[in-house]
């Protein structure tokens, strides 16, 4: 059932999988395709997302080791890049980066972190104080305020909206992030499409 896993040439990288989802055990979920069944650890906030017997679409990060070829699945790309981003902060592993999405939504991990909440971090098993500490201080750069107030990691990829269309147009054109999303945040238009978002923004940075 389903598509073959795809692979990046070359690499022989899983990138995605896509199949029926036929075990589900904190945290190893199991996935069929085509009589193939490709086991991967995943949180818990991808655990309440996915359905036993279902098809499911899994977001992978792949880890080569020379005793064993590692997956961990994600229901979403954001997820998917938000535990790339954890991995980079010294003395994370895969295990604690599961253990922080699983213990935390992306917008609490992300207050904390600017505020500098260590004491919150600490609350989630396997974040020792020095972890917490290092996670603040290597994660602020990449958190920063979206549109509507809403967390935002830089580098990660999040879901599509027009404000995201319209902050990643402005910082192509050579926009830092921080100051590409505090000006798109000003702007209240639900109906606004991203080009309209992009000529708004342009004008406010212009004046100011």
């Amino acid at each position: 059932m389903g598509a073959h896993p795809t692979h990046q040439t070359g690499n022989d990288v899983i990138a995605r999988l896509h199949g029926q989802l036929i075990e589900k055990q904190p945290p190893v979920l199991v996935v069929d395709i085509q009589g193939v069944g490709y086991e991967l650890e995943a949180p818990m906030s991808t655990f309440y997302k996915v359905t036993l017997g279902a098809p499911v679409t899994l977001f992978t990060h792949q880890v080569v080791r020379e005793d064993a070829h590692l997956l961990y699945g994600f229901a979403s790309r954001h997820e998917r890049d938000l535990f790339r981003i954890l991995l980079k902060v010294n003395g994370v592993g895969p295990k604690l980066a599961l253990a922080i999405l699983s213990g935390m939504e992306a917008d609490a991990f992300a207050a904390c972190v600017r505020q500098n909440d260590v004491t919150t971090l600490t609350r989630i098993p396997g974040v020792g104080k020095k972890t917490a500490e290092r996670l603040v201080i290597e994660m602020r750069d990449r958190v920063g305020d979206g549109p509507a107030g809403q967390p935002s990691f830089h580098g990660v990829e999040l879901p599509a909206t027009p404000e995201r269309d319209a902050i990643g147009a402005l910082i192509a054109l050579g926009y830092k992030a921080a100051e590409a999303e505090r000006a798109v945040g000003k702007l209240k238009n639900d109906n606004a499409t991203a080009e309209d978002l992009i000529r708004q923004a342009l004008k406010g940075m212009v004046k100011a």
